[in-house]
């Protein structure tokens, strides 16, 4: 009975419940205590958001940190300070939140897909040269999982189409690219705090760069406009253009403070929890890990496997039912489908009762969305599996996942093997 599934009455694998912690205590309270002493709650006015930002920049190396209302609103901001406008192109990926991509749309530009590689998950050079056209202005890197995109490459493509660079650090905090950290490599990189990252402040976001004139800009951009960091008052108040607001907090920029004093050991776990299972299933046949590119670090904020049908002898889907069995919690891919399959970008209706900036005088090109544009990319979210990590989890979770895995994996081999030994 060990070797029977627990689908099919065996029992199951994970014996003992996923360990548990707290994501927030005694450092969230008395940073929050402290920002209401201030008897203000304006970024500007109070100190904790000025300290928050000072302190993730120290950890990232970088001269200019701010903060944001949101990971979504860091990369509006960061497109806006670069000048990203009406008629522009942003090659991008297709999976992805669309946290990714709404900055592209209200900033009038085109969002590009490009395909990614099998088995990093994240953009495939040669895919976005073959995307590049005279409209496009720059490349929206997305570090998916906490797995760093090959960014030597890009950096090179950047510099021969004379493009710029963001990335998207959502969900890798802490990542490694040949020792240096995802996020210092672009022009800007942004990063989100909401509740399900590596690190939160309920909603928040914030933007890293080393340079003086993009900082200036974006201080700008996510406070309506507003140049705050003018002597003049005139020259604080005259708004040259539109721009949102996504100012941070105070009480967010607090939270952010405790938070930044956990991060390594958050990631540091992350890290050998996925590493771990890869350890532990990188032989098995028909499964296929994510690959890490050589001397770099992800911070996992999922792990998601392969499937390939043929060489396990099972389906991704029966897998994972018998995954779910042995008390492995897991889904399907990432998202459902590729972000260009949603109904606003096949019906190019991002502004409504409009075909905006799809069909506007001011885009000289024309962009397709559908199914098959990124055929890689569909593929990944077709065959991969997506399994949780938590700092919290445990090194036996850690085993009875791999334990898991490699009994599905060993059972529907044998039934394939034993049916042959029948047929003979």
């Amino acid at each position: 009975m060990k070797d029977l599934l627990a689908l099919y009455g065996g029992e199951k694998s994970k014996k003992t419940p996923f360990g548990e912690g707290s994501r927030f205590g005694g450092e969230e309270l008395k940073q929050l205590q402290e920002a209401l002493n201030q008897n203000t709650l304006f970024y500007w006015s109070g100190k904790k958001v000025k300290e928050y930002t000072k302190k993730f920049a120290n950890i990232y190396g970088v001269n200019y940190c701010l903060g944001t209302s949101s990971g979504s609103g860091a990369i509006h901001t960061a497109l806006g300070a670069l000048g990203i406008t009406v008629g522009d192109e942003v090659i991008t990926s297709p999976i992805t939140d669309m946290g990714t991509i709404i900055g592209i749309l209200l900033q009038n530009a085109i969002p590009v897909f490009a395909d990614l590689h099998p088995y990093t998950y994240n953009l495939d050079p040669k895919s976005i040269e073959k995307r590049i056209s005279r409209r496009t202005k720059a490349i929206l890197v997305v570090h998916l999982a906490g797995n760093p995109a090959d960014m030597d490459p890009i950096i090179e493509l950047a510099k021969k189409y004379n493009l710029k660079i963001i990335e998207d650090c959502a969900q890798s905090y802490l990542s490694y690219y040949k020792g240096k950290l995802a996020g210092t490599f672009g022009d800007i990189g942004c990063f989100s705090t909401n509740d399900t990252k590596q690190i939160s402040t309920g909603e928040g976001g914030i933007l890293i760069t080393n340079q003086k004139e993009l900082f200036e800009r974006a201080s700008k951009f996510l406070d309506k406009n507003y140049n705050r960091l003018a002597k003049d008052t005139r020259d604080k108040l005259n708004i040259s253009y539109v721009s949102p607001n996504y100012r941070m907090t105070e009480l967010q920029g607090a939270v952010g403070i405790a938070q930044l004093g956990k991060l390594n050991f958050i990631c540091s776990e992350r890290n050998k929890y996925g590493e771990g299972l890869t350890d532990g299933i990188k032989d098995l046949k028909g499964i296929y890990i994510p690959l890490i590119t050589q001397e770099s670090k992800s911070s996992y904020w999922f792990y998601m496997l392969r499937i390939n049908e043929d060489e396990a002898e099972v389906s991704r889907d029966e897998f994972m039912e018998a995954l779910a069995a042995e008390g492995v919690p897991c889904q399907a891919g990432y998202t459902p489908e590729c972000i260009y399959n949603h109904d606003l970008f096949l019906n190019k209706s991002a502004y409504q009762g409009t075909h905006c900036p799809f069909e506007c005088q001011y885009y000289k090109g024309e962009v397709k969305y559908y199914k098959g544009l990124c055929p890689v990319a569909e593929e990944i979210l077709a065959t991969s599996i997506r399994i949780p990590v938590s700092e919290f989890y445990t090194e036996q979770d850690m085993l009875e996942v791999i334990l898991a895995i490699k009994k599905i994996s060993n059972y529907y081999r044998n039934r394939k093997n034993c049916k042959s030994m029948k047929e003979r």
